[in-house]
């Protein structure tokens, strides 16, 4: 097997002088994915972030975070269908207090992710051509969600 073509960019160093934290509260109309890509990018400007990391948490655990392509709203669809196929609501689970949706929810949320974190350089993320970021909500009614925005680096 050939060895992989591989490049790599002069690396950049910056003194971290700043730490800020906001939270985002989020209402959503229940189960899908809702892009955080603005908000996340508004936070960065209003910040006036050079160069660091993003931390987006979400304080939830029926309810994750992701980064997935933005540009075909298929994949969405599909994602959902497959995390729906992945953790039915009528498998018979135990845990039902909050309704048949309930525990399929917690095990969406063990499959992707509550926290994600994007490098951040010259004040934007460094996403993809085709990657957003996005709240999963798993439940099927609307919620209010929180997700924990950080901002670590330079200034």
């Amino acid at each position: 097997m050939p060895a992989a073509s591989m490049s790599r960019t002069a690396p950049s160093a910056v003194a971290v002088n700043t730490v800020v934290t906001a939270a985002l509260t989020v209402q959503t109309s229940g189960r899908g994915f809702t892009d955080l890509t603005r908000e996340v990018a508004a936070f960065l400007r209003e910040v006036r972030a050079k160069e660091g990391v993003v931390t987006a948490f979400i304080r939830h655990t029926s309810a994750s975070l992701t980064i997935q392509e933005n540009a075909d709203p298929t994949v969405l669809h599909d994602l959902t269908t497959a995390l729906s196929r992945l953790a039915p609501e009528d498998a018979g689970w135990v845990h039902d207090a909050e309704g048949l949706d309930d525990m399929p929810a917690h095990i969406k949320t063990l499959l992707s992710s509550v926290s994600l974190q994007v490098p951040v350089r010259d004040g934007r993320m460094l996403l993809g051509t085709w990657q957003a970021l996005y709240l999963i909500e798993h439940r099927s009614r609307p919620h209010r969600r929180e997700v924990v925005l950080q901002f670590i680096g330079a200034v």
